[in-house]
């Protein structure tokens, strides 16, 4: 018999629209998942008294053990961000712990960690760091998933970062935990892949950490030469591939959330549980408003975590 999966869902910051995100898709997630939401009675309490919804029954809760304040609607405030440090950070400690098979993360706001003096940048930059391993952020779907060489660095600086020994380590950990069964599509980072070094020559680095990690691996897991990035994520490209390799934030994002905004998730692969999250952020806009918001993304990070052997 398939074993449920136990999954601890951080809340995220509940100034957004992590929780109302939960309590609307509780009866679809507890159907493929055995859910613990890291949120205290309180907190949840004025939640869904604000939303004014029905409680979901057989609702599992941790208490992230942090303080008490009161929900803002769309604001960005350091009680919330440090709220949603807590419950993430709880539900870290689950998955260290063995305590539950993966986690879940809903959007936290940036700012509002830095308000609240937390000096991570996001949740990556704080897996990192609590695992002591280099997690890889994958978004996308089943149609297509992204990997990110650099994340969240000025664009100025991707050139210094793109050498061989951290791009070859990279394309090894990619593979050891992504786990890819076809060939994966790594992109150039200079327009037209350099066109033969007129328009840049760091696609020799590029070339050669290929080359590298496939003789490490013993399979030709990547391809041979870089791919063009201005045709990587045409149709008749991107076809070939199930995933791509991305040398900096935008070139991977912005034509994947041009294509598949609604249905992305954000992967952490590299690391010793599964993490998955939601592609999208806190939407204070549309916070405890009643507004129409879409669910597809957080379902389809718990759908990824459940499809997983």
């Amino acid at each position: 018999m398939h074993k449920v999966k136990k999954v601890a869902i951080s809340v995220g910051d509940l100034n957004g629209i992590g929780i109302e995100l939960i309590l609307k898709n509780h009866d679809i997630v507890s159907n493929m998942i055995e859910p613990v939401y890291i949120i205290d009675e309180e907190m949840l309490y004025q939640a869904y008294k604000l939303l004014d919804i029905d409680m979901p029954s057989n609702f599992r809760t941790a208490s992230p053990n942090s303080k008490y304040f009161n929900i803002q609607s769309g604001e960005i405030s350091k009680e919330s961000g440090a709220y949603s440090f807590d419950s993430f950070k709880k539900a870290v400690e689950l998955a260290q712990n063995n305590e539950v098979d993966a986690i879940c993360t809903l959007p936290i706001h940036k700012k509002a960690w830095e308000l609240s003096g937390i000096s991570y940048k996001g949740h990556t930059d704080a897996l990192r760091d609590f695992c002591n391993m280099d997690a890889i952020m994958m978004l996308g779907c089943p149609n297509l998933y992204v990997a990110l060489f650099t994340e969240h660095i000025p664009l100025k600086n991707v050139p210094s970062a793109l050498t061989f020994g951290k791009l070859e380590k990279f394309l090894l950990d990619f593979n050891s935990s992504a786990k890819p069964k076809n060939i994966v599509g790594v992109l150039g980072l200079n327009p037209h892949a350099g066109d033969g070094g007129v328009l840049g020559n760091e696609e020799e680095i590029i070339t050669s950490a290929i080359l590298g990690a496939n003789e490490k691996i013993g399979n030709k897991i990547y391809n041979q030469t870089p791919l063009v990035p201005d045709i990587a994520f045409t149709p008749n490209v991107r076809k070939n591939y199930k995933y791509l390799i991305a040398m900096y934030h935008d070139q991977g994002l912005a034509p994947l959330k041009a294509l598949y905004f609604d249905e992305s998730i954000n992967v952490s692969l590299n690391l010793p549980f599964i993490r998955t999250s939601v592609d999208h952020g806190t939407a204070f806009d549309k916070a405890y408003k009643k507004a129409d918001i879409s669910g597809a993304s957080y379902i389809n990070a718990i759908k990824y975590i459940t499809d997983l052997k």
